[in-house]
């Protein structure tokens, strides 16, 4: 059974503090924007799909307590606290697509004289409660289409080896997972040799949460230094990389975690296809290229700390992207719950359902 990282019962949101892991598993109450806000911002709750189930759902709990006078001051609420949501953590496009379309049903709800304020209401959280069970879904299919597609890439039964980066599984999705998804997928039809995930540095999402999810799901496994990714595909004959996105742009410029890019131009000189997982949420087709994204800065200690100790020289400055984007010309396939799509793809078949 994967690993829960959102809990949603009878109007009670709870994370996983995933800064406490793999030492310790502590659910924290998240009891309205405010909370989700901080949980988003300090990194307790990470993972583009994971941010905006997080965020709409604190905004969910807040709302339902709550009462309101009139249509006009629900829809009012509804806008500025989920603006204000978006600014938790701008690189993920998610929360922010999940935002306007939000931010559009409340102003239909608003301006249709056949709903009563009660109805919009529960109209409303009920769409916000249906992410987490779409998710999911989208997540699975996620996976079969990607092992699908990597098998086309080896011959007979043979066993495939995946690269992977940061954390893409239950505890960055509502469950199951984007990138780890598709791993979990190879794995459940006894194609998976092995996985390889990287530590990555700063914040050791591989080493502290994809490998604690392995490790769980029994998913045979080793872990690696981000350092050692171009010596491992020359040594251990990988099959493909997978990886998960924080955003996407129209032409297949992709955001993700830092550390990303590297791994893509390494996997170009040695032949291995490179691999995008994200569901559609992930796609923006707003911004026209990586060049637009705007990438989040993280504190220097992060870099300069462990814990309270600190391993850089007093003094030394810091640069410290959260992301890095890869173009488009390094990417082989990007995954969806729609299939699998080369980046040139994207504009014909997603601007539609994406504007």
């Amino acid at each position: 059974m994967s690993l829960r990282a959102i809990k949603y019962e009878n109007n009670t949101l709870e994370i996983l503090d995933q800064l406490l892991l793999p030492a310790q598993s502590k659910y924290i109450l998240v009891k309205g924007v405010e909370d989700g806000w901080k949980v988003i911002n300090k990194m307790q709750v990470r993972g583009a799909p994971a941010i905006a189930i997080v965020g709409c759902l604190s905004l969910a709990v807040e709302i339902k307590g709550e009462k309101f006078e009139s249509k006009k001051q629900l829809r009012q609420e509804i806008e500025g606290k989920l603006n204000y949501l978006v600014s938790s953590r701008p690189t993920a496009v998610n929360m922010k697509i999940a935002a306007e379309d939000l931010i559009t049903l409340a102003n239909q709800l608003a301006e249709d004289a056949n709903v009563n304020l009660e109805d919009m209401k529960i109209k409303f959280l009920t769409t916000i409660e249906d992410m987490l069970e779409k998710d999911i879904a989208d997540n699975r299919a996620i996976g079969e289409n990607g092992a699908k597609e990597i098998l086309t890439r080896v011959s007979g039964d043979s066993l495939v080896r995946i690269l992977t980066h940061c954390n893409t599984g239950s505890l960055a999705t509502a469950g199951y997972g984007t990138a780890l998804g598709v791993i979990r997928s190879l794995h459940e039809m006894k194609r998976l040799e092995h996985v390889y995930c990287t530590e990555t540095r700063p914040y050791n999402q591989g080493a502290r949460l994809t490998a604690y999810e392995l490790v769980h799901d029994k998913i045979p496994a080793t872990l690696i230094l981000d350092s050692m990714v171009a010596a491992l595909m020359k040594h251990r004959n990988i099959t493909a990389v997978v990886v998960g996105a924080d955003r996407v742009a129209a032409n297949g410029d992709t955001a993700n975690k830092i550390g990303t890019y590297q791994i893509a131009v390494a996997a170009k000189h040695h032949g291995v296809p490179f691999y995008v997982a994200a569901p559609l949420t992930s796609i923006d087709m707003k911004v026209i290229s990586g060049d637009h994204i705007v990438i989040e800065k993280r504190p220097d200690r992060e870099m300069t700390h462990v814990g309270e100790h600190r391993i850089a020289a007093k003094g030394i400055a810091c640069w410290n992207p959260a992301f890095d984007v890869t173009p488009a010309s390094l990417i082989a396939g990007i995954i969806t719950e729609h299939g699998v799509f080369r980046p040139e793809q994207l504009k014909e078949e997603f601007t539609d359902a994406s504007t």
